[in-house]
């Protein structure tokens, strides 16, 4: 999830500086930070801390829901499955399970249906 996270905060950092024509460096000394930071942000490698953040929207003149990836709807199903990964009476290892699955296309998640059933069908031997 803060891989996810990191990207998305890196890609749409990295687009709202390129609409205010300025550099990696212009941005990384106006909130504060080093330029090799500041790279590393833009490329989903850290997040940033939240005080950060909120200098990054001010730099950047871009809303923290839209560096933050919230700008839009959040599609029902997608809310399902974020409510079923994180329900504290799961074990870990189910929320993890779920939270891999999360970025697969329709394809991919049937292909793993499949697979579960297949391990279920032996389990029940």
């Amino acid at each position: 999830m803060n891989e996810e996270l990191a990207i998305t905060v890196g890609t749409a950092a990295r687009e709202a500086r390129e609409r205010q024509g300025l550099t990696q460096g212009d941005v990384a000394s106006q909130v504060g930070i080093a330029m090799e930071v500041y790279s590393r942000m833009e490329r989903g490698r850290v997040l940033p801390s939240s005080t950060t953040l909120r200098r990054l929207c001010m730099v950047l003149r871009i809303r923290a829901d839209t560096l933050l990836g919230l700008d839009g709807p959040t599609p029902p199903e997608e809310a399902r499955t974020l409510a079923l990964a994180d329900r504290e009476e799961d074990p870990p290892t189910l929320r993890r399970l779920v939270r891999a699955l999360r970025p697969l296309d329709e394809e991919a998640l049937k292909a793993m249906g499949l697979i579960i059933q297949g391990a279920l069908a032996l389990r029940e031997r």
